[in-house]
């Protein structure tokens, strides 16, 4: 399965899509990026005059990348185009500590800790372009294709 078959399965759009692009993936692990749009809606208002990243949207995008996307890979045998996998974050737990900017580029790494009963936990590292480690923590999802 690609790269560009797996991002085409993801259950989201824009808005609310954070996946650029998969560069590194098995049954272990996967990388990704996604560039922040200086015009993105949530940076109105987060801060005044000052606008960064909210904490969940580098959750999302981190989840979206090291668990829904490891896990469609995960799965593969069993989602195919015609189907439509169904997510659902069970738990997360994230350390911030650095800010992402408008119109900066992230990647997210993850590590597969634990796949049972479509439940997948990873450990994720989300770092900034200068590599930079922005946030970490455990991130749990279920799948079901």
């Amino acid at each position: 399965m690609t790269s560009n078959q797996i991002i085409s399965l993801l259950p989201y759009q824009e808005p609310f899509l954070f996946v650029d692009e998969l560069t590194s993936i098995s049954s272990d692990g996967i990388k990704g990026y996604y560039s922040f749009k200086k015009d993105a809606y949530f940076y109105e208002g987060h801060f005044k005059d000052n606008p960064i990243t909210p904490g969940v949207i580098l959750t999302e995008c981190m989840a979206q990348i090291g668990v829904v996307c490891l896990g469609i890979y995960i799965m593969k045998d069993e989602v195919s185009e015609n189907s439509h996998p169904q997510i659902a974050l069970t738990s997360s737990q994230v350390d911030f500590f650095l800010p992402v900017l408008p119109g900066e580029k992230v990647t997210v790494i993850s590590e597969k800790e634990v796949f049972r009963f479509n439940k997948l936990k990873c450990k994720v590292k989300l770092y900034n372009e200068k590599e930079e480690l922005v946030c970490r923590g455990t991130i749990s999802g279920m799948i079901k294709a």
